[in-house]
């Protein structure tokens, strides 16, 4: 346990008044420091029914319940609601949080958003979404276009990254979807976002996966799963059924750098109040929790 001294003593000259605040401070030196943690941070989609009326307040607020990273996206304001990338960047550094990523649409005006996430310093642009494809074929072209979309970002000094859902995890002519794509894929030029209810949902252990494929799954969306009425809904980290104390270290293990809280569902709770629930959730995990 860590322990903190400050020292209160005066010039000399007030030596009375040094003493009594130097017992002050002996009292507060034997007090344990404040829980320190790694950096966390969450996928800003998780406030879409908030943050366009008023960006700034709602990552203010995220700010306040301890998230020290944002992963954006392109809501009606754009990655950069409304400020510009390095009006958003300086904003973001005032607060003390970093924009380690963004989900994008890959497949419109591209060279433009690598372009703009790299002149502030942005880590990652996210494929978020490419739809469960007809055959195995269409896979494999998917994957030769993320090969292409990760040169793009790797000569910007970006990385590249795909965000999973269930379907790639399905089988498809006797294939896995998510497998075809991360062996047909360069691992120099095209991460994987783990969405671990995606896996869940999909019918994997993400344990097995992170395994099977080490240094490939970078990123992760932290986002619980419970059943209700007979299908799966994503809910307040905690209340359902993924370990994540149990997955997370052998993320880390294995190459996983960003942990970001996702949710995308509100039942008897707020997009706010389960930001803030997430938060004190993220602080009690072994990978997050220094001391």
């Amino acid at each position: 346990m860590k322990y903190t001294r400050r020292s209160f003593f005066k010039t000399s000259g007030a030596l009375a008044s040094g003493l009594a605040l130097g017992s002050l401070s002996f009292l507060k030196s034997c007090a344990p420091a404040e829980a320190e943690y790694n950096p966390f941070g969450i996928q800003l989609y998780t406030l879409r029914d908030v943050i366009p009326d008023d960006p700034e307040g709602v990552i203010r607020q995220l700010a306040e319940y301890g998230y020290k990273q944002i992963e954006s996206y392109e809501g009606q304001l754009g990655m950069f609601w409304g400020m510009g990338n390095t009006g958003f960047r300086q904003f973001l550094d005032d607060l003390g949080i970093q924009m380690v990523s963004s989900h994008a649409n890959v497949f419109q005006g591209y060279e433009q958003k690598v372009e703009e996430l790299a002149e502030i310093g942005v880590p990652y642009i996210v494929c978020p979404f490419i739809g469960a494809q007809d055959t195995i074929d269409d896979y494999l072209e998917m994957a030769d276009t993320f090969n292409e979309l990760g040169e793009i970002a790797n000569n910007a000094g970006l990385k590249f990254a795909y965000h999973n859902h269930a379907y790639t995890f399905e089988e498809l002519e006797g294939e896995i979807p998510q497998a075809v794509l991360m062996d047909n894929t360069e691992p120099d030029l095209v991460e994987y976002q783990m969405d671990i209810y995606w896996v869940v949902a999909g019918g994997a252990d993400p344990i097995e996966w992170i395994r099977r494929y080490p240094g490939r799954f970078t990123t992760s969306h932290v986002k619980d799963l419970a059943e209700v009425d007979g299908e799966y809904e994503s809910v307040t980290l905690g209340t359902g059924t993924i370990d994540f104390n149990n997955i997370l270290p052998v993320a880390e293990e294995n190459g996983m750098v960003y942990h970001l809280v996702e949710q995308e569902a509100y039942r008897d709770t707020t997009p706010m109040d389960s930001a803030r629930d997430n938060a004190e959730y993220m602080r009690q995990l072994d990978v997050i929790r220094v001391t």
